[in-house]
């Protein structure tokens, strides 16, 4: 009886354990997880043909290029490692820039598609062809996409479907929230779309103003975390020239001093850039 007794107790405490967190989604889930967030980032940043798994591929390749290197310039191990370890996170590190950079410049745009988009439909466009339309008169940096939705639907003409596939090929929030809304009135109809657009036009304007103020303000701090993450090993790829200071570091201290040294570099620079970038938008409507 005193087993039975524990047995319900046990199973009643992880019961409320699990109950104070939220459920994590499963392995294979589109909406979170870092496959989904790498694709979106390969997308943003125009490399879309690429798969997260090439990209991996590519980190490992060059994290291998730059570890023979580093034995051939420094003849040191560990100094090799870490050298191979900081080139093999330049690839993604790359894709997350370009990524930032061309959300940036589209952050811009979007409230001129929006402007198109109402206007077409105010004159009397349908959906379909007010989307189309862009692909003609909008920004040029976004024509192709929408380009590809107008064939897209006069092959189909599946507008769902081809909802979809335009999402897929723009990967930002903004586009989810305007794709989401024509859809939603083409499935149960309304006469509020017009009034809809305008009113994110106007906040995407005042988001992007708002915006552009803090990062003015922020911009010494990520430049000055790049700045205080990069010094101290600029000074020791310096050093590592001169075989008798490279030579320091080939023992089990130095590979434990430049290990806390790059993990100490990786979480501040983190940390600090946590702190000074503003959120991005997630993609909640995909």
């Amino acid at each position: 009886m005193g087993v039975v007794v524990g047995l319900l107790l046990g199973a009643g405490l992880a019961c409320i354990w699990w109950s104070c967190w939220a459920p994590s989604p499963g392995s294979g889930s589109k909406v979170d997880g870092w496959q989904a967030r790498t694709q979106d980032h390969l997308v943003q940043a125009g490399m879309g043909g690429v798969t997260p798994a090439g990209l991996v591929l590519v980190s490992g390749g060059v994290g291998v290029l730059g570890l023979v290197l580093g034995l051939a310039v420094t003849r040191v191990p560990s100094m090799a490692l870490c050298l191979g370890a900081f080139v093999a996170m330049a690839p993604s590190a790359l894709v997350r820039s370009r990524a930032r950079r061309r959300r940036a410049r589209l952050r811009r745009l979007w409230p001129e598609v929006v402007d198109h988009l109402a206007s077409g439909i105010r004159a009397g466009l349908a959906l379909p062809e007010a989307l189309a339309q862009i692909g003609e008169r909008g920004p040029v940096e976004l024509r192709e996409p929408f380009v590809a939705f107008a064939e897209d639907y006069r092959a189909t003409g599946r507008f769902g479907e081809c909802l979809d596939l335009l999402k897929a090929r723009l990967a930002d929030p903004v586009a989810d929230r305007i794709v989401e809304a024509l859809r939603m009135t083409r499935d149960v109809g309304g006469t509020d779309l017009g009034r809809l657009l305008r009113t994110l036009s106007t906040f995407l304007r005042e988001d992007l103003r708002t915006r552009g103020e803090l990062e003015a303000r922020q911009s010494w701090t990520v430049n000055a975390a790049r700045l205080a993450a990069a010094a101290p090993w600029l000074v020791l790829g310096l050093l590592a020239t001169r075989s008798e200071a490279a030579a320091a570091y080939d023992s089990t201290a130095g590979l434990l001093v430049l290990a806390a040294g790059a993990a100490s570099t990786v979480v501040a620079y983190a940390l600090m850039l946590r702190i000074a970038r503003l959120p991005e938008d997630p993609r909640v409507l995909r």
